[in-house]
């Protein structure tokens, strides 16, 4: 990539994508189901780690309604355009991934719940495979003594891009609903076998 598309990569592609998902929800009529799990959560313990699919990141900003996050973003160029369109959102970030720089990822990710932040992570990001949960979700949760609240989106008239994950992304106009599930807890003192019945638990 020379200079001038990387310029554009970096500079003018995040404020665009920033707009365009902004406009995007402004259209829809968006239903939520399941925010009561959430609620319990903030009432005890206080703080949560949010996971959703990788596919349906388009509209997730919306998912989350308190007052700071902090997200694992990968070290790639890829991960860089992600991480200055989320800033716009107001989203904070950790750098690292489940493949590569993920202790120093999690690292980060502890710093941030100490200062109180939640927690967003995408277990099959940021290259796959395709809805398999990674256990680095399943380590934050452990670490932290955080539930792990799922969370998903859909939303008709959609599309599906030709990206490994297949993201989804809403037509303008479109019905949306964001559905939240049970929390999974990971005890501290999990031996391997209990994070991975965890693990499987999250997945299904």
């Amino acid at each position: 990539m020379n200079a001038v598309a990387q310029w554009l990569l970096f500079n003018v592609a995040p404020p665009l994508a920033h707009a365009y998902i902004r406009l995007l929800h402004r259209t829809m009529r968006i239903e939520v189901r399941g925010a009561e799990v959430l609620e319990a959560a903030r009432r005890d313990p206080g703080q949560y780690v949010l996971c959703f699919w990788h596919s349906r990141f388009v509209l997730m900003p919306y998912c989350y309604p308190g007052p700071r996050i902090v997200v694992l973003s990968s070290n790639h160029r890829d991960g860089e355009v992600l991480v200055r369109i989320l800033r716009r959102f107001g989203i904070e970030q950790a750098r690292g991934s489940s493949t590569k720089g993920g202790a120093t990822g999690l690292r980060q990710i502890l710093r941030k719940v100490f200062q109180g932040c939640d927690v967003g992570l995408t277990p099959d990001g940021p290259r796959g495979p395709r809805r398999r949960v990674q256990p680095g979700v399943v380590a934050v949760a452990r670490v932290t003594g955080l539930p792990i609240i799922p969370v998903t989106f859909s939303a008709s008239p959609s599309r599906r891009l030709r990206t490994w994950d297949r993201t989804l992304l809403p037509k303008f106009f479109s019905k949306g609903v964001f559905v939240y599930g049970d929390p999974v807890f990971v005890p501290r003192d999990a031996d391997a076998g209990t994070q991975e019945e965890k693990r499987l638990a999250l997945e299904s």
